[in-house]
């Protein structure tokens, strides 16, 4: 049969428009619904904005896989299209003697990776690039940095449209059908509610790919995995940035820690903690301050009293939950779940957005094309 296009993507954020990229640069005629009325409005709005290295995630991942691959893309494409980043590098400090252990699992780790470019460093050497730095020792990343992650959708949105796909916001996604021979019938609302056709369907909604997945007849409810909201709150430094790298302790259960980076404006951004929500909301209790206090201290001790402020807050959609190990990504296709033509992504966390580019290969491989 024709189709109205050769494929649906669901969800216009870093990940649904980079893999909406993969299919059109594959020369595929595509839409990619949104339901908010920009993109990314969602997950891909509200993060650190940072670059990693791939250098935690477990060997034989996706995570670890995808998020190597997908960062030597996104710094090439950020080139390509003229997107600021800064390449500015992170040291994963040990603050107390008995982070050392880690630091070292954490290197070993990273080698097997792939990550290019790690270096174990004394207490003098890390000073020495940070001298308001306290640590018993750290690692660095060189490939690790921040960047322009709005800037990077929008020249994914540019290339798809480039190549005649369309990128439709303000209308979310309500329900697929399979076809008998084949492909899918697509339920659109928004103002102009629509049904479309398509050959291929890819749902990467962020925090709704659950409920995206039971919105498809004939979605298995046991092939849908739990789901749970990761709520990261910011705090940002009132004063001139201390540290010109990217300062990361050793990670926390089930997330990398409250971190430190310095955006391309030049300011000091804390974050994110990891609280466990029912459901997503985004303020940002002043009085948290005193626990990132704490925590801050470990590392630099010189933070001065008074001088944080509440910036931000975002979710993430996890797949684990309180105490509970952290997952991997879930990119499923026809084999986890049974319906030919269909890839269904779940618990795309960090590191999401370094990964995207990666991960639009991914599903396109998953649908063998």
């Amino acid at each position: 049969m024709d189709f109205d296009f050769d494929a649906v993507v669901v969800g216009a954020g870093a990940v649904g428009l980079a893999s909406g990229h993969a299919l059109a640069q594959r020369g595929l005629s595509l839409a990619v619904l949104e339901r908010e009325p920009a993109i990314g409005q969602g997950v891909s709005s509200r993060n650190s904005e940072v670059v990693h290295g791939g250098l935690y995630y477990p060997t034989g991942s996706l995570k670890a896989r995808l998020c190597v691959e997908g960062r030597r893309r996104l710094y090439a494409f950020l080139d390509k299209h003229h997107v600021a980043y800064d390449r500015c590098g992170k040291l994963v400090v040990a603050t107390a003697p008995a982070d050392l252990p880690r630091l070292e699992a954490i290197f070993e780790q990273a080698t097997t990776n792939g990550v290019e470019g790690m270096a174990r460093l004394s207490r003098a050497e890390a000073l020495a690039l940070e001298p308001e730095l306290n640590c018993e020792a750290a690692l660095f990343s060189p490939q690790s940095g921040v960047f322009d992650s709005h800037g990077y959708m929008l020249a994914l949105q540019g290339e798809i449209e480039a190549a005649g796909g369309a990128v439709v916001l303000a209308t979310p996604f309500e329900g697929a059908r399979p076809l008998p021979g084949g492909g899918f019938e697509v339920r659109a609302g928004g103002a102009e509610p629509a049904t479309l056709t398509c050959r291929w369907l890819v749902t990467a909604p962020g925090l709704s790919a659950q409920a995206a997945a039971a919105s498809i007849e004939g979605f298995p409810a046991a092939a849908i995995p739990g789901g749970h909201y990761g709520k990261g709150r910011y705090f940002r430094l009132q004063g001139k940035a201390p540290f010109s790298h990217l300062i990361y302790p050793p990670p926390i259960p089930g997330a990398l820690g409250t971190h430190y980076r310095r955006d391309l404006g030049g300011q000091a951004v804390f974050g994110p903690d990891l609280i466990f929500v029912d459901e997503p909301e985004y303020s940002v209790d002043p009085a948290a301050a005193e626990g990132f206090y704490s925590y801050i201290r470990k590392f630099w001790p010189g933070l001065p009293d008074g001088s944080l402020s509440p910036d931000y807050a975002g979710i993430r959609p996890k797949l684990h939950g309180p105490g509970e190990p952290q997952g991997d990504f879930r990119i499923d296709g026809p084999q986890a779940h049974g319906i030919a033509g269909l890839v269904a992504l779940f618990g795309i966390e960090s590191p999401g957005l370094t990964s995207s580019l990666a991960i639009g290969e991914e599903v396109a491989s998953r649908l063998d094309l």
